[in-house]
């Protein structure tokens, strides 16, 4: 089964689904629970339900993440939705350090490419995790570059870890 949930944020309503090997995706603001059973069930051919019980624990560590209270998520990972050079960024970009920002080229080389600085912007573009996967931490060489809930929401993610240098 796979659950799914939304939650409140200082960034929009965030919605949450969660399968039996861990967290499948975690949306930012503009798409709903039904949009994302719609895609889950395009993509893996399996149903979604809505369930707040099973995501409580997320929905929970977001809320800390939020307050300010809480630096490293405990939330086990499934990213089934990426795959290839994009999965591998993924997976860099966990090793960011709260608080830290790398750019889109150091993620590459991070994963195992140097070269794919462009791809690895197109990774963060679709990380299947926002926020938990921390896509925001990745800044362009001469600016900020892009994100996908809007620079706004970027900015505020930075800033509530510390590391917005320029507002």
């Amino acid at each position: 089964m796979i659950a799914v949930s939304s939650v409140d944020s200082p960034i929009g309503v965030l919605t949450l689904a969660r399968g039996p090997n861990g967290l499948l995706r975690l949306t930012l603001a503009g798409e709903t629970p039904q949009s994302v059973a719609d895609d889950l069930l395009a993509r893996l051919g399996r149903r979604a339900v809505e369930d707040d019980a099973a995501l409580a624990d997320v929905r929970d560590q977001l809320g800390r993440y939020f307050a300010g209270e809480l630096e490293e998520f405990d939330v086990e990972l499934d990213w089934t939705l990426t795959t290839g050079f994009r999965r591998a960024c993924c997976e860099a970009m966990m090793r960011i350090p709260y608080g830290t920002t790398v750019t889109y080229g150091q993620l590459a080389a991070d994963a195992g490419n140097p070269r794919a600085v462009r791809a690895a912007g197109q990774a963060c573009a679709t990380n299947p995790i926002a926020v938990i996967g921390p896509c925001h931490r990745v800044l362009a060489e001469n600016g900020f570059g892009g994100y996908g809930g809007g620079l706004d929401q970027k900015r505020l993610l930075l800033a509530l870890e510390g590391s917005l240098l320029v507002a």
